[in-house]
């Protein structure tokens, strides 16, 4: 449940008063301090060295506290911390879920002292429900809260960007030459969800094999794209996607795609910190000119595509869960098809312990681009076409066991900071 800072602050101060300075008391001992397992990408080490009053440990099963975090984008390009604060052991069944926001203009000092704010308001709570005795000196200051954007935003919520970037790299056989520019324009609100962005990538190979002419290979892509999405309750939404561009690699010429679509969210949106389950489902023309004549024996063509896609994802105390499957097919042969499934999962079985899952599949039967003639030897050593594939596949699997203290006060930064010397 959201609970407001100030709320929180108010609580703590009326559960547990401060000592007047003309009697000091020394600082709760080691075993009676709240101990708390950090376990979100939130500035982890700035937060260990700010928030000092508690225990970091670095096994949940030693923790009285369970902070559970992640990030997301803004509509106006700033950043949404989620903050889930997991009561264990003493204070099972207490739980809070706090948020820190952001701006694009916030610099990472900016960011990372909200989140500290919110996640030291939070301990706080947890601090006085646990009854820890200790001197505390709590300081307040009084600065503007965030609020919802303004009504009379000038820019009525649109946010832009542009970027451009160029990259030079040679040896004494090989030379490489790329560029390529971005531009955007999001606008998010409540009701509506709109993106447009543009692309363009380019780059240019040269390599001296020991004859006369050197080998030089191109490579080009032109993309836009957009996405207007409305909002019509808690579990659904409408709205249209598309894209138009080229790419020598798919053998593109030029393509056009406008496809509406509608998704369901089984779990109410608000809720997409801790858990999802979304079915998106898309239908519509695909307009195809290609550079060389395909498989098919087609130059150029007009397709209906239509698409289903189905993502699950939950963050829990256990650890992480995430599953997707992906069904694409063309009208109306059917046996033109693509179904990928993907999964990573990430387990704490037992102190100390926890085993990771990452997994990939696809079948491709739906490559209707690819050039009816082969491959040239150069064209498949520097990637310069799509190759033919019938299915694609990987799968990942990891075990970490750690052992000795349960504490993780202390950052070190010399030489790097954490063990990045020993992995060397």
């Amino acid at each position: 449940m959201p609970f407001p800072t100030a709320a929180l602050l108010a609580l703590v101060l009326t559960q547990t008063p401060v000592p007047p300075p003309q009697t000091p008391q020394a600082p709760a001992p080691a075993s009676q301090r709240l101990r708390v397992f950090l376990d979100c990408d939130c500035f982890g080490e700035y937060i260990r060295t700010e928030v000092t009053f508690v225990d970091y440990v670095r096994d949940r099963e030693s923790a009285d506290v369970h902070v559970l975090g992640q990030s997301r984008e803004t509509g106006g390009s700033g950043r949404e911390y989620t903050l889930q604060f997991i009561g264990l052991g003493r204070l099972d069944d207490f739980d809070l879920d706090l948020r820190a926001l952001t701006t694009a203009s916030d610099t990472e000092d900016t960011r990372r002292r909200a989140v500290q704010s919110v996640i030291t308001s939070g301990l706080l709570v947890y601090l006085a429900k646990a009854e820890i005795p200790g001197a505390i000196e709590i300081n307040v200051e009084a600065g503007d809260a965030r609020a919802p954007a303004p009504a009379d935003d000038p820019w009525n919520f649109w946010v832009y960007s542009l970027r451009a970037n160029t990259e030079f790299q040679a040896e004494e056989s090989n030379r490489e030459f790329e560029w390529g520019m971005s531009a955007s324009a999001d606008r998010v609100t409540d009701a509506w969800k709109m993106s447009f962005g543009l692309r363009a990538d380019q780059t240019r190979e040269e390599f001296d094999l020991d004859e006369d002419d050197p080998v030089e290979s191109r490579r080009h892509s032109r993309e836009f794209d957009f996405l207007v999405v409305k909002s019509l309750g808690p579990h659904w939404s409408t709205g249209i996607r598309g894209e138009t561009g080229s790419s020598s690699f798919e053998n593109m010429r030029f393509q056009a795609v406008a496809a509406p679509a509608v998704e369901y969210s089984v779990f109410p949106y608000e809720d997409y910190a801790r858990r999802q389950l979304l079915a998106t489902y898309s239908i519509g023309p695909r307009h195809n000119r290609y550079y060389e004549e395909t498989l098919f024996g087609r130059q150029r063509e007009t397709r209906i595509r239509h698409e289903l896609d189905v993502r699950f994802d939950r963050r829990e105390r256990w650890g992480t869960l995430q599953f997707g499957v992906e069904l694409g097919q063309y009208l109306p042969e059917t046996d033109q098809y693509r179904v990928e499934v993907n999964g990573d999962v990430s387990l704490r079985v037992i102190r100390g312990l926890s085993l990771s899952l990452d997994a990939r599949a696809s079948r491709i039967r739906d490559q209707i681009s690819l050039p009816r003639r082969g491959a040239t030897g150069e064209e498949i050593l520097l990637r310069l076409r799509r190759l033919q594939s019938g299915y694609e596949y990987g799968f990942d699997v990891s075990f970490t066991y750690t052992f000795g203290s349960i504490f993780n006060n202390v950052v070190n930064p010399r030489f790097g900071g954490g063990n990045d010397f020993r992995r060397r």
